[in-house]
């Protein structure tokens, strides 16, 4: 019998795109908060979620998201809250997995993971730092329990044991299309389009690709030859100037395919939940008044227009 996750990217391959995947940690940046935000992602048009384990030591996370993950754990956030909103996001439709490093879960049992996961309704759980020579014991867990093993490859990856770590996922083969951490990168790695090659001969299983996609160009470029994309990004510089903190949001990029659905709506109101944990008194951002829909989004979640000039002096030929 086939998992929600599963049964998602032959929907997806059938409509010939590539499935939207949004992630949150449990209890960021409260739970309650969480909840209503998982509810935003999917009323957005996301096809699935992840729900992160926040952890403390985290070996594949960037910068946001480990900060996303200490404020959840100060919070109190753990694995009571991972398996409630793990929960609540499969209450509403969208097939749902935890992304959890392996000390967590060894730490809470893995054979009583494995089943809290499916009493959930979760399709699985992807494991970042686990092998697959590590893990017999957790394959016959997670099989016992009709769950999906999802286990990451690199670029640096040999062919012999990308083989050998395919061979033993299912859902899908989560890609790591650099050797690094998750966030903003310039450009999309040049190894991904060839990772995504390789794994293709090895394995028919569906393929997301992470860490370093961050605008339209780099999500549109994935989704050309990967089978999972993100497709919104946000940039939020946050300065220090004599009378407080000031937060400025600039380059809201939501890709052509995924406008309307609410994806800018979540990019935004996570900015400004950010915003507000790091101490800012105001958050201003510019729109060209062409831009009708942006700009009542903008207006709808609290902005507010300013009687204000803006001026740019150009130094360079860039934009």
């Amino acid at each position: 019998m086939s998992t929600k996750l599963e049964d998602l990217f032959i929907k997806t391959k059938s409509e010939n795109r590539a499935a939207l995947i949004g992630y949150l940690p449990a209890g960021f940046p409260t739970q309650k908060d969480s909840k209503l935000i998982v509810k935003a992602m999917i009323d957005g048009g996301v096809d699935a979620i992840e729900i992160g384990y926040p952890y403390s030591d985290p070996v594949m996370d960037g910068p946001v998201i480990q900060a996303a993950s200490e404020q959840a754990i100060s919070n109190g956030a753990g694995v009571d809250e991972v398996f409630d909103l793990l929960k609540i996001s499969v209450g509403y439709g969208v097939p749902s997995v935890v992304m959890s490093y392996w000390s967590p879960i060894e730490k809470y049992g893995s054979a009583k993971f494995a089943a809290a996961v499916s009493a959930a309704g979760g399709s699985g759980v992807i494991t970042p730092d686990l092998t697959v020579e590590e893990s017999e014991l957790w394959k016959n867990q997670a099989q016992n329990e009709s769950i999906n093993r999802i286990y990451v490859v690199a670029p640096s990856t040999t062919d012999q044991r990308l083989a050998k770590v395919t061979s033993e996922c299912s859902g899908f083969i989560y890609a790591a299309s650099l050797m690094g951490v998750t966030g903003a990168r310039t450009s999309v790695s040049g190894n991904a389009k060839a990772l995504v090659d390789r794994i293709r001969i090895a394995s028919n299983t569906p393929i997301a690709v992470g860490l370093g996609v961050s605008t339209k160009e780099q999500a549109s470029e994935v989704a050309s030859y990967a089978d999972g994309v993100i497709v919104g990004s946000l940039t939020m510089v946050i300065f220090h100037i004599p009378t407080g903190i000031r937060a400025w949001i600039e380059d809201v990029v939501v890709d052509a395919d995924a406008r309307g659905k609410g994806v800018g709506e979540v990019l935004n109101r996570f900015a400004l939940d950010e915003a507000q944990r790091q101490g800012a008194r105001t958050v201003d951002l510019t729109s060209r008044p062409s831009r009708e829909a942006a700009n009542r989004m903008y207006q709808r979640i609290g902005f507010k227009a300013r009687e204000t000039n803006v001026y740019r002096y150009q130094i360079s030929n860039g934009e």
